[in-house]
């Protein structure tokens, strides 16, 4: 949701990325090799964050909320603040 890395930069300039590529929880127990890739995009001046995508399961019921928290203006240092439901997988973009 928001803007992609490309899109951002054109927009806002300088901007930060922050990736995560991670075996889910529920996987570590097993033989499942299955992973999950997440990004936030931030406008570096503003700390405003302007994108979040993500591949793996359950990502478009999680990109629900955070897409909200988009359009209401969330910053990174916002973001940080929430204390994730665990264990979840959404827990890993805040």
């Amino acid at each position: 949701v928001g803007l992609s890395e490309k899109d951002a930069e054109k927009k806002y300039g300088h901007i930060k990325v922050f990736k995560s590529d991670f075996r889910p929880l529920k996987h570590t127990m097993t033989q499942s090799t299955e992973r999950s890739i997440m990004k936030i995009i931030v406008d570096a001046k503003s700390d405003r964050v302007v994108g979040m995508h993500m591949v793996g399961a359950h990502a478009g019921e999680m990109m629900q909320g955070f897409a909200a928290a988009i359009k209401c203006s969330i910053t990174k240092k916002q973001l940080d603040s929430v204390i994730g439901i665990h264990p979840t997988s959404a827990e890993e973009f805040v």
